[in-house]
């Protein structure tokens, strides 16, 4: 059997019988790492191993065969590092030099608030350039994984390589290899230059604008463009793509700017700048240095800089990874308040004394869109019915209420196009994180290498401009529900939401800001492909403008993210002028969860920090998580029972309506049973 072990940073495979004990085969993989590594592993002691897939301990005494199968991975963790602390001192040691005060470099930004992932990575994650996930990538943001590639992987890169050494020994003309770039393709270059031509290449392309990436996204960069280069379609040669998974799994990555991209013939400039750090040139970021000098971060993390042969450049700056990178990260947090979103509806509607009559199953099943059928659903489990009372909506059983506005009403409608927007560009996004964007191509076994187009960012340009324009649309609805709670001739509570009106001002800016907030979305939620500038003397005479699609979608998602926070504190502040009253217990949970950072507003104050940090929490999806377990046990009941969380509201006369008033008119203002019915029987 074949076992892939990892200690540290580093991984190593080793062979053993499957009558061997998981203790003795760890024993030698020590011992072998510590011949190969003895900076790296200078001791034969290790406190636990796991095997990565689910994580688990794994017992030593165990038989490896009963255990494990053939190429599977496992992690040990040693219980001392190089400088004999143990693993708990040199993740403190890390933490601890982050907090001590950075010598003056020549950048005036500090990533540190940015980067709270100063956490041991606990996952191993397997690049083989297929299968790599949003989420994944989320984890690598976060800190939580180390990257090894997959002996597949590993195979092809090989043969991909060893064609391109074939091809620059006969000096074949190929674009890129032996050639210049752009409108030089037609220039020769000489075979004692093509390593200068890649390095020229690099340090050429490095001409990006504004603030760089926070490190924790310039590491989603780096691991999405090793995974990219791992399909073995690039040229990419081994030892330098373990170069940079090495600088990956040492927490070292480039100073990226973010401004400069067209998106086609992929991100070259930010892409150059990720790859001159790895050359050791420019700055570079790490835990132990921050930003500095690369050659010297790579120095002090005991990192090699990469040395490029023919067409190595190419093969690093080809590609939308910045845009596909940004897009992953953007379309998870989208999801996550995506669904926040409903639940924070649902307690707004519970506040304001609405109806759920408009989210009833049979109005959903005959129009039966994905989205609007799964937000009526949650919103059925969330909100008032036998099996989940709420005192609120008791309080007003017998009112003559039949239908709400549209923000309440229509919440499955407008949200539910949201859900599957999510669904489609998550789909798009994921599709191009495993595509092979690199020009040209190298196909091994034809040896042949091909120059296409596959660089071109049009399709997650496009998809994450859709992605803004369709969450934009959560903010819209989330401001006007804010609107509805502390305008006092719409919710029956007190202006402003402030128990002292005119000394205090309560909601009132609140309410402002979230407004300010929606207008922005209305002008980042213009489509940047739509526009096209040609570059590189018309060779390029058609752009995605894809970074910028990337970027505008992320502050988009970060404004819903607020307005959805002030809609939250606003329903809960609502709550405090209904009480003793409670909402449904999921309901109530949440209210209780953001009582915890923000307490009752009954009196002016300074609210922003609560603001924020409501804005943390819901990007944290932990409003959620309060949830979750709720709609699972409701959502079962419901399948077994299609009835049981049908709303319990009726009219004075138990006679139960549905829409019986045109779209315009709220209210029913007649009591009489005999005028009700004639009502419903004309509409």
């Amino acid at each position: 059997m074949r076992i892939q072990v990892q200690i540290g940073i580093e991984c190593v495979v080793v062979s053993c019988s499957e009558d061997e004990s998981i203790h003795a085969m760890v024993e030698r993989t020590i011992k072998k790492l510590r011949k190969l590594k003895p900076e790296i592993v200078p001791t034969t002691d290790f406190k636990e191993i796991r095997r990565t897939i689910g994580n688990s301990l794994l017992d030593p005494d165990d038989l490896v065969g009963d255990i494990l199968k053939d190429n599977d991975y496992v992690i040990i963790t040693l219980d001392v590092h190089e400088n004999g602390e143990s693993t708990d001192q040199k993740i403190e040691k890390i933490k601890l030099n982050l907090e001590k005060p950075k010598r003056k470099i020549t950048f005036d930004f500090d990533p540190s608030p940015d980067w709270g992932m100063m956490e041991k990575p606990t996952k191993l994650l397997v690049l083989d350039g297929n299968s790599l996930r949003p989420e994944d990538l989320v984890k690598c943001e976060k800190g939580q994984c180390i990257l090894q590639l997959s002996l597949e992987a590993e195979g092809r890169v090989k043969k991909s390589r060893d064609l391109l050494e074939k091809i620059a020994i006969e000096h074949k003309t190929v674009y890129g290899v032996t050639t210049g770039f752009g409108t030089f393709a037609n220039v020769i270059v000489s075979a004692d230059k093509l390593k200068q031509l890649q390095l020229n290449l690099i340090r050429s392309h490095s001409t990006g604008y504004g603030q760089p990436l926070s490190p924790s996204k310039a590491r989603m960069l780096l691991a999405l463009r090793i995974n990219i280069l791992a399909k073995g379609y690039s040229g990419i040669s081994l030892v330098n793509l373990k170069k940079m998974i090495a600088a990956f799994n040492a927490f070292c990555v480039s100073y990226v700017p973010q401004q400069g991209t067209v998106g086609c013939s992929g991100d070259l400039c930010p892409l150059a700048h990720l790859a001159l750090g790895l050359l050791g040139e420019g700055k570079m970021w790490s835990p132990i240095t921050g930003w500095d000098d690369a050659s010297k971060v790579l120095s002090v993390n005991h990192l090699e800089p990469m040395d490029l042969g023919p067409k190595e450049g190419l093969a690093l700056i080809n590609g939308t990874q910045m845009v596909t990178a940004l897009g992953a990260y953007t379309v998870e947090r989208a999801h996550n308040i995506a669904r926040q979103a409903d639940v924070i509806a649902a307690l707004t509607l519970d506040v304001l004394k609405g109806t759920t009559r408009a989210y009833d199953a049979d109005i959903h099943r005959i129009r039966p869109h994905k989205g609007q059928n799964d937000t009526a659903k949650r919103l059925r489990a969330l909100l008032h019915s036998d099996a989940n009372p709420s005192q609120i909506a008791e309080s007003h059983r017998h009112c003559n209420r039949v239908q709400d506005a549209y923000t309440l009403r229509c919440v499955p409608q407008v949200h539910g196009i949201v859900h599957d927007t999510i669904d489609f560009v998550k789909a798009i996004i994921e599709i191009e994180m495993n595509s092979a964007t690199d020009n040209p191509l190298v196909f091994a076994e034809r040896e042949e290498t091909i120059s296409g187009g596959n660089f071109h960012g049009e399709y997650p340009a496009k998809a994450l401009d859709y992605l803004a324009i369709a969450v934009s649309e959560l903010a819209q609805m989330s401001e006007r529900r804010l609107e509805r709670l502390v305008n006092h001739d719409l919710s029956g509570l007190p202006t402003f939401l402030t128990p002292d009106g005119g000394l205090n001002s309560g909601f009132m800016t609140v309410q402002l800001c979230a407004a300010s907030l929606v207008s922005e979305n209305k002008v980042l939620c213009h489509p940047s492909s739509c526009d096209s500038i040609p570059t590189s003397c018309n060779q390029e005479d058609h752009v995605s403008m894809g970074g910028f699609a990337a970027r505008k979608a992320l502050t988009v998602v970060e404004h819903v993210e607020a307005v959805l926070a002030m809609e939250l504190l606003a329903a809960c502040q609502g709550i405090e002028f209904l009480k003793p009253l409670i909402s449904t217990a999921p309901l109530n949970k949440v209210y209780q969860m953001v009582r915890t950072v923000s307490p009752p507003l009954n009196e002016d104050r300074f609210m922003q920090p609560e603001i924020e940090k409501v804005i943390e929490m819901i990007r944290d999806n932990k409003v959620w998580e309060c949830v979750a377990p709720h709609l699972k046990t409701l959502g079962d009941l419901e399948e077994l029972d299609p009835d049981a969380l049908r709303s319990n509201l009726k009219t004075p006369t138990g006679v139960t309506l549905l829409n019986v008033m045109d779209d315009d008119e709220e209210d029913v203002q007649s009591s009489d049973e005999n005028e009700e019915i004639k009502k419903a029987e004309n509409n």
